[in-house]
């Protein structure tokens, strides 16, 4: 039995074999696992796909307790420290921010794709008989619209292995590798928001219904012997996409059933109104037209929401908005729609189209770290505002509620914490062999493949616990993903929803979890690699 002589530590393995095994693993090099490891796992769940041969070596008894707080999937969650008491004013996107929708807008939006595909684009009428699968994609994946590869990267710009799709088809790792002559990517191939390459980012709240109509298309063509080229599918597909948004057909179908499309209740009147009574300015900065948000506020917040805003901007054009300083502020008239003096101030009660951040910054005096600006978009609604602005930023992640719902479930708690102890395992015995002991060393160290496969079907479980074919929409494996990488640069808190604030003081600080670098040792229950140990 191997034990920590410290009363803190508990028992962690219990060796099964025999007393050489014993002595390899302990004695000869591998010394006491420290691990980082939470509540204590029973043993049936701290087994679970494991190995058969290593679990004949090994079992897990207990782990180290250590006691964490659950995370509140109604939380807000904090990137850079922030104190609501120096903020005095906060702004708002609609969509998906002032606006919450519900999931049977996707399906709308697909249905209306669809059919703009093959009316408009001539596409075949059996693409129709096609539908919507919401649990298939995942917002904030990658598409290489030269090879036609649906694909999820991390934060170094790396493929994750597994998650490339041309379609439905699963690529293996060896075409991937293939195709990629390894899995990075260079920046001059990103797309979006750094550099023109061929991957782009979908990344919007309306990106699922445009990856399942380039889904589709795809096994269509290529189960009917189509021949088709990946990019003009892309471009195809996306301007039929939005067609429906420009058109005004969306914000029709829409307004046309509020109940059926829009999250109603008293939460978001509150939080504005508490905003108002406690002194803070409120302004509206949207790329939608005021016919429709006007028709979404009143539906959720009343008849006179506006009163509640001392400015609101429509058709604001974002993210031009707060790049180009050239487009005037107009004064919107719901009679005439347009007026044709310029714009000097921005009045309380009034609308106002388009627009420039220089103009708005010196006609509201709104300047920044005390701002506050809450969108759902990364790049259009919060990278600049931060960047180059200094406004403090809120993205709005409806997704974090069923993402934070896996990861707090006891499957996936008790196979983070085995495969965290199988990593430090396998580096203790790395260890062992580079302390250059003798005997029994060599035996541990042909443990390490068997480990190692281990380690990969943890992996593999816990991203199907999040999404089947591409994981988690914040993680690849150890690494963040893209997309949360750019969310914590350009975001200094995250949240499901807007409402959320309500759990907290208009005083409230955020601050972010100090996580450890890799160089540094954990404060509380330190998992460094063992020491050197002479045998005794």
């Amino acid at each position: 039995m191997a034990v920590y002589s410290d009363k803190s530590q508990l028992q962690l393995f219990d060796l099964q074999d025999n007393d050489r095994n014993r002595e390899t693993l302990i004695e000869k090099g591998c010394g006491p696992l420290r691990t980082s490891m939470g509540t204590i796992i029973e043993q049936e769940t701290r087994i679970k796909g494991s190995s058969k041969k290593i679990h004949e070596k090994f079992s897990f008894t207990e782990l180290p307790l250590e006691i964490e707080p659950i995370a509140n999937k109604f939380g807000v969650f904090a990137n850079n420290e922030i104190c609501l008491s120096d903020i005095k004013v906060y702004g708002f996107d609609y969509d998906y921010t002032l606006a919450s929708y519900k999931d049977d807008l996707h399906h709308v939006l697909y249905d209306l794709g669809k059919e703009a595909l093959i009316e408009k684009y001539k596409y075949p009428k059996g693409i129709g008989e096609q539908h919507f699968n919401p649990d298939y994609i995942l917002r904030g994946l990658h598409y290489d619209i030269r090879k036609g590869l649906l694909m999820k990267i991390d934060s170094y710009h790396n493929i994750q292995l597994g998650t490339v799709y041309r379609g439905t088809t699963k690529l293996s790792d060896n075409e991937v590798l293939e195709l990629y002559k390894g899995t990075h990517v260079p920046i001059s191939d990103m797309n979006t928001f750094y550099g023109f390459g061929p991957m782009v980012q979908l990344v919007d709240m309306f990106a699922p219904p445009e990856m399942n109509l380039i889904t589709n298309v795809t096994d269509y063509f290529i189960e009917n012997n189509i021949p088709y080229d990946p990019e003009y599918v892309f471009y195809d597909i996306r301007n039929a996409v939005q067609s429906v948004h420009t058109s005004g057909q969306l914000h029709s179908t829409i307004m046309g059933n509020l109940d059926k499309y829009l999250e109603n209740g008293p939460h978001i009147k509150k939080i504005l109104e508490r905003l108002a009574n406690a002194g803070k300015k409120l302004f509206i900065i949207t790329n939608s037209g005021f016919p429709f948000i006007n028709s979404g506020m009143k539906y959720m917040v009343g008849e006179n929401w506006i009163d509640l805003f001392d400015v609101v901007v429509v058709n604001a054009r974002k993210p031009k908005f707060f790049n180009e300083n050239t487009r005037p502020f107009r004064l919107y008239d719901p009679q005439n729609e347009n007026s044709w003096h310029r714009v000097k101030h921005l009045d309380k009660g009034q609308v106002y189209i388009q627009g420039n951040f220089l103009d708005f910054q010196h006609m509201t005096g709104y300047y920044g770290s005390k701002v506050l600006y809450f969108g759902d978009h990364v790049y259009t609604d919060l990278a600049d505002p931060s960047l180059k602005h200094s406004w403090r930023t809120g993205a709005i992640i409806p997704e974090l509620e069923s993402e934070i719902k896996v990861i707090t479930s006891s499957d996936y708690k008790a196979s983070v914490r085995w495969l965290i102890a199988l990593q430090h395992l396998i580096e203790e015995m790395q260890e062992a062999q580079s302390c250059q002991q003798n005997a029994g060393s060599t035996e541990s160290l042909d443990m390490i493949p068997e480990l190692l496969e281990e380690r990969s079907q943890l992996r593999s479980h816990l991203k199907s616990l999040c999404n089947d074919r591409f994981g988690s929409m914040f993680r690849t494996h150890h690494n963040p993903t893209y997309f949360s990488r750019r969310m914590a640069r350009f975001a200094d808190i995250y949240t499901s929803s807007l409402t959320n604030l309500l759990q907290y003081s208009v005083d409230n600080t955020f601050y972010p979890r100090r996580t450890a670098l890799p160089h540094e040792p954990y404060p509380f229950n330190d998992p460094s690699h063992a020491q050197c140990v002479k045998p005794i």
